[in-house]
């Protein structure tokens, strides 16, 4: 402890502002730690991408890789350039879609890895990656404060769905009508449709856009959802070195955007 805290108090000096501010028992960061954090965890992920490209110099070959929706955006273009910078000999294939879609195409052999929630499938080769809330989303503007007994629209994606069936269910044991208002193929229609006011849907905080926002549980009368489990599906028990690559960088790269109270991991302790 009296080692780190030397340490802390050199990184002050050095940056001449204050890096953590008491809160409770611990300390937090000061907007200007959550800056430095930021650098630094920019400055780790290029000393991995030197050592990676110095060390696997020889990778070639091609890796397909499967990832839900919420992760197109705030995972794959990490994965990809932080990947094709050090490795750019791989050829990589990558396919957005749904977990059921995702989990069949592995077991088929189309896929190497996929990132995907677990609808329940038994896969041969998957690992929990982390558990995280399902939360119900609405527009950015100001809801108002109930349906007035009426039944309760929904923004869903078309069925086979397992956030869809999550939010039926959890509505059916609560007692709860519903309707479904609008129905979507796709995670912007879904997007799109919630921010216009149509109704409700369920995802989680991942890659939520600016038009929405997350409806905390009893407001509107709504129950809470369940927690979602992230799973790392994978072709076979061992990974090629290629496919091994991606798979590290993209569980790094997911596990940064985890919300918090997210779980992960054999324990499953909480996420800072």
């Amino acid at each position: 402890t009296s080692a780190v805290s030397a340490q802390l108090k050199k990184l002050e000096e050095q940056a001449a502002t204050p890096v953590f501010r008491k809160a409770g028992r611990g300390l937090a960061l000061t907007e200007a730690g959550e800056t430095m954090l930021g650098y630094a965890r920019r400055l780790i992920e290029l000393n991995d991408e030197a050592a990676s490209a110095i060390r696997d110099v020889e990778l070639e070959g091609w890796v397909r890789l499967g990832l839900q929706e919420d992760f197109g955006e705030a995972v794959l273009p990490e994965v990809l350039g932080r990947f094709a910078r050090a490795h750019p000999k791989v050829r990589i294939e990558a396919r957005i879609g749904r977990s059921h879609e995702l989990a069949e195409r592995v077991v088929s052999g189309s896929l190497d890895i996929a990132l995907a929630w677990h609808d329940g499938t038994i896969l041969p080769y998957s690992q929990l990656v982390a558990e995280v809330q399902a939360r119900w989303i609405g527009p950015a503007k100001p809801m108002q404060a109930g349906h007035n007994g009426e039944a309760l629209p929904l923004v869903l994606f078309e069925a086979p769905c397992l956030l869809r069936t999550v939010a039926t269910e959890t509505l059916d044991r609560a007692g709860l009508a519903w309707r479904m208002a609008f129905s979507s193929p796709s995670l912007g229609g879904i997007w799109a449709a919630v921010a216009a006011g149509l109704g409700l849907t369920t995802r989680t905080d991942i890659g939520l856009p600016a038009t929405v926002r997350a409806i905390a549980p009893g407001v509107l009368g709504l129950p809470l959802l369940p927690m979602m489990a992230l799973h790392l599906h994978q072709k076979d028990a061992e990974l090629d070195p290629v496919a091994a690559r991606l798979a590290e960088i993209l569980l790094e790269a997911a596990l940064d955007t985890l919300p918090e109270g997210a779980r992960f991991g054999e324990g499953l302790p909480a996420v800072a």
